[in-house]
């Protein structure tokens, strides 16, 4: 968890009746021009905002990205539902969308993370639907709750015929007494993350692959030093047909930001690039980069932001300072997406 590291008829009667009991607030989506949501592509794909180009856009702004801390996307396959991870002073949850009748719902924090006790955050969807990830400090059975940022592990549900089933710790060897986060899988079901370790009198972020065999997690490899460069690098995005592998890490001799986005691409023998940085548009100077994501029809790159917008209120009078720090691009984390075809565009000739 980035956070840590770095200082969501009667046959329409009743689909809309049980939208509203499991999503909260089943109300459509309002068009919204300001939002880049026009009437037009309310009921669209991707909450109806029209699609980026090669240029970063603020993703939804005041619908999605509200000037409050938002990173974290994740999208079912068929585009009909939309999480993202929101977190602030004292609590970490995820917030869902959903497309219902055509329209897409008001976002509302996902049934299952509504507990105040309990930080929820880095949704993670299987590209097949079937299972739902997700990074949570609810206690084990036997363990006992505590505040803040501890217990972290990564929790599963299974798509049943009515949603999602009842989050279960997916346990070892994947989760240990150490911290376990960010979930991302690929096609044939091997899943990557992080796992916090200590080095001597230090904590290190390290990312990990476990191969999914015979029906159950086999016992994870920590990846190579091109994937594992330096002190932190976390919160890893793999392609789903393992391409390439995008990843957080900071302290880099070409870093641009806090921490930025960088992509390491997969040969033939499993072998890794170098890291590569993504570039001046991804990563910007200040800026801390907590979560890569590619949709599921591969279009498009996600990702987190605390980049600022403007130069903020060039007033004194109270209500302009107030409402730039409600409004995104306040230096809050806010979601962003752009073409991803740029990131092909990256990869070395030798790996081709």
């Amino acid at each position: 968890m980035a956070w840590k590291r770095w200082p969501l008829l009667l046959a329409a009667v009743l689909v809309a009746a049980s939208a509203s009991a499991a999503y909260g607030d089943a109300r459509p989506l309002p068009s919204d021009p300001a939002a880049g949501i026009p009437k037009s592509r309310a009921a669209g794909d991707y909450l109806g905002v029209p699609p980026p180009g090669h240029e970063p856009q603020l993703f939804a702004p005041g619908v999605v990205s509200t000037g409050l801390h938002e990173r974290d996307v994740a999208i079912t396959a068929d585009g009909n539902e939309f999480y993202f991870g929101v977190l602030g002073q004292g609590y970490a949850t995820i917030v869902v969308t959903k497309r219902v009748n055509g329209e897409w719902t008001r976002p509302e924090i996902a049934p299952f993370s509504t507990d105040p006790d309990v930080y929820d955050l880095e949704p993670h969807i299987t590209l097949d639907g079937k299972r739902f990830m997700f990074l949570s400090t609810r206690p084990r059975d036997g363990q006992d709750a505590k505040p803040g940022w501890v217990n972290q592990d990564i929790w599963v549900m299974d798509r049943t015929a009515g949603g999602w089933g009842e989050p279960y710790n997916l346990g070892p060897p994947v989760n240990t007494d150490a911290a376990e986060f960010y979930p991302s899988t690929t096609r044939d079901g091997t899943l990557y993350f992080t796992r916090e370790v200590r080095v001597g009198e230090a904590q290190k972020n390290l990312i990990l692959r476990s191969r999914f065999v015979d029906g159950k997690y086999a016992e994870p490899d920590i990846l190579p030093e091109q994937v594992n460069p330096g002190e932190n690098q976390y919160n890893a995005f793999v392609d789903p047909d393992e391409r390439y592998l995008i990843v957080c890490i900071a302290g880099l001799e070409d870093a641009i930001g806090q921490s930025d986005y960088y992509v390491c691409f997969r040969g033939k023998d499993d072998s890794w690039t170098e890291p590569i940085n993504m570039g001046p548009k991804i990563n910007t100077p200040g800026n801390a980069g907590p979560s890569p994501y590619v949709s599921p029809d591969g279009r498009y790159f996600f990702f987190a932001s605390t980049r600022q917008i403007g130069e903020g209120a060039k007033t004194r009078r109270y209500a302009d300072i107030r409402g730039k720090q409600t409004e995104p691009g306040n230096g809050s984390s806010d979601i962003y997406w752009v073409d991803a075809s740029f990131i092909e565009g990256l990869r070395p000739a030798a790996v081709k």
